[in-house]
């Protein structure tokens, strides 16, 4: 008979069992209610995957993020376990051999969104289903404290009628006790055991720099530093720009971002994953599913989205328990622009009205009226036409898929991307010889910068607007151009499938959830004045703040953080004689030398020196450095 152990071992190769993984997943083989609260990288999968394995019939997952299925869905493949997932804008009856497959292929997860449940076909299906267990990832979406509400996780709680001998377990890294006790009832859970595993990481130091020159800041901690490390930077262009920075400064360093192929996505993973690229250079799409325990350093060279994001990227470095920093740089600029992107991006509730409607009026469904099939759209076509701002359509959209009002598959804003292959001269060459394609040559290159250096999103109708010509010449030239080997060109090959969940009732359809809505725009703001605030910081411990926003409360000092070593420091009581000891090994010093050799804060030692000069023991020379005067 199998055990969770011979489990464990089995299909993911460990001995042991993390803290307290094992405790959760005998609950749940007992068949009791359990609510996980456990941080990022506490390995929350492995506490429903195990337990499901162990029993006849299949684990029902519910999950916010395609992408997160997909990849849960692919990891289990991998393992030769039976997984799958209801794939946006699949027929009826396609659906119908879907659920026959899991019925009688021995699939053991159906991976499945919470919107995807209103379907009352769906919801057959799945009672037809021998469901062994439910589990609800991200749970604390079904709150409206949380920071990611979704209103449609409130209709999870009708699995209990469909499948009334499952037990639950719900699973979240960022959660407080209101948030649990909201969890617990809107799922109807019967006396949930609740596990919680601790925030604090006694050996993650959290250091946040106010610096102007980052790149030279790099430098000296990659001096200092030789663990193996993720930087991460908020656009694709960066981070090949400060992979060559850092490869030219002898750091072995490797880049990663969305644009990349499967093949280059593997091989620097793999690259960095065996050292040898000991550094990787990533946008946040790299980070799922990573279990390197020696990651020793994660840099922040911009600011990410939130508190959460920061905890989440900087968490995986020291997860094999031994000292290990997430660095974060930033200054004003950064600060501002974080601001400024919040209110570019977040909508008003007309907005969002009108974004709405103007979607019904686009495909021209008549009100009243709902039409059960999918819909190609194009995402940059209907921001054309209607001249909506992209970033706010793009947050609109993931509020109307959050809130059961629209169902899309997650490549709607996906842009044409290229790069140039062949050398300035050829490309010359090939425009003088090829004047209609030429002047359209000219045009690319003028409009997007960079294309000799790396892969560049590009916006076909801009082009077409500024070349004068259609949108379907654009592509036309661009693929002319490729096949003369001049560019590497990568074309958007789908649109989006987008559904709609309810028939079209303009106004009154949001209305339903305007404050709903409005309470999570409000919330996506304090998100923002949140995570300045905690970067500003100067006076508290980093991991108590942490601990205080996701609900622990903590008054010990981590001890490693920048602010308890600055007032460490500032608490580090220096004598004069100290300062002057050290003009006995060098003739000058300037104030920064003097602090740093001193390990003291610099306005304790702008005071001794100050004196030092009142009684003409030292002296400020010509290079406004300090001297012994002398006698």
């Amino acid at each position: 008979m199998s055990t969770p152990h011979k489990i464990l071992e089995k299909f993911w190769g460990y001995n042991t069992f993390r803290t307290p993984q094992e405790k959760i997943i005998t609950a749940v083989l007992e068949k009791k209610d359990v609510i996980a609260l456990l941080p990022t990288g506490g390995g929350k999968s492995l506490c429903f995957q195990i337990p499901a394995l162990l029993q006849e019939g299949v684990c029902l997952v519910i999950s916010p993020l395609i992408a997160l299925m997909q990849d849960q869905v692919k990891n289990l493949t991998k393992k030769n376990i039976k997984a799958t997932l209801i794939p946006s804008g699949i027929s009826q009856n396609e659906q119908i051999t879907l659920f026959d497959n899991i019925k009688f292929g021995n699939y053991k997860f159906l991976y499945i969104s919470p919107e995807r449940l209103q379907s009352q076909f769906i919801q057959q299906k799945i009672k037809e289903l021998n469901v062994n267990l439910v589990a609800v990832d991200e749970a604390h979406c079904i709150s409206e404290w949380g920071h990611d509400f979704r209103p449609s996780y409130r209709n999870i709680a009708l699995l209990k009628e469909l499948q009334p001998n499952a037990n639950f377990i719900a699973l979240t890294a960022t959660a407080n006790d209101k948030i649990l006790d909201d969890i617990s009832k809107n799922l109807k859970l019967k006396a949930p055991v609740i596990f919680k595993k601790s925030f604090f990481r006694a050996n993650l130091a959290y250091q946040i720099f106010n610096i102007e020159d980052k790149l030279e800041r790099i430098i000296q901690i990659f001096k200092k530093t030789k663990k193996p490390a993720i930087v991460y930077v908020n656009s694709r262009k960066k981070t090949v720009e400060i992979a060559n920075f850092l490869n030219a400064n002898n750091f072995k360093s490797s880049f990663y971002h969305a644009g990349l192929t499967p093949k280059e996505k593997q091989e620097n993973f793999i690259n960095w994953l065996t050292e040898k690229t000991p550094v990787i250079v990533a946008t946040n799409a790299f980070g799922m599913g990573i279990d390197k325990t020696n990651v020793g350093l994660v840099i922040h060279y911009n600011l990410p989205a939130s508190i959460e994001n920061y905890v989440q990227e900087t968490g995986r470095a020291g997860r094999n328990n031994k000292k290990s920093f997430g660095v974060l740089l930033y200054n004003a600029n950064d600060v501002a622009l974080h601001q400024q992107k919040t209110a570019n991006t977040l909508p008003s509730l007309l907005e969002i009205k009108t974004v709405h409607k103007k979607l019904y009026q686009h495909f021209n469904i008549a009100k009243g009226e709902l039409l059960e099939r999918s819909f190609d759209f194009n995402f940059i076509e209907f921001c054309k036409k209607y001249n909506f701002p992209v970033l706010k359509v793009d947050v609109i959209l993931k509020i109307l898929v959050n809130y059961g009002i629209l169902e899309m598959s997650s490549n709607y804003n996906k842009k044409i991307t290229l790069t140039i292959l062949s050398s300035h001269k050829a490309i010359l060459n090939f425009s003088n010889n090829n004047r209609k394609i030429g002047h359209f040559l000219n045009i690319l290159l003028r409009t997007y910068g960079g294309l000799f250096e790396s892969e560049t999103k590009i916006d076909e109708f801009l082009l077409a607007k500024k070349a004068s010509i259609t949108t379907t010449q654009v592509l036309k030239n661009l693929e002319t151009l490729e096949q003369n080997n001049l560019i590497k060109y990568t074309p958007v090959t789908t649109e989006s499938a987008l559904t709609f969940l309810v028939p079209r009732e303009d106004d009154y359809a949001i209305n339903k959830f305007s404050k709903e809505m409005k309470l999570f725009l409000e919330q996506k703001k304090n998100k923002t004045t949140n995570f300045i605030a905690f970067v500003k910081n100067n006076k508290t411990c980093r991991s108590v703040l942490l601990l205080s926003y996701f609900g622990e409360i903590s008054s010990e000092n981590c001890g490693i953080c920048d602010v308890c070593l600055k007032n460490k420091l500032a608490k580090k009581s220096i004598t004069t004689k100290e300062i002057l000891d050290l003009f006995n090994h060098k003739k000058q010093l300037s104030s920064k030398e003097i602090c740093s050799q001193l390990k003291a804060n610099k306005k304790p030692i702008l005071i001794h020196l100050q004196t030092l000069i009142a009684t003409d023991k030292l002296v400020i020379n010509q290079q406004n450095k300090y001297q012994l005067k002398e006698k």
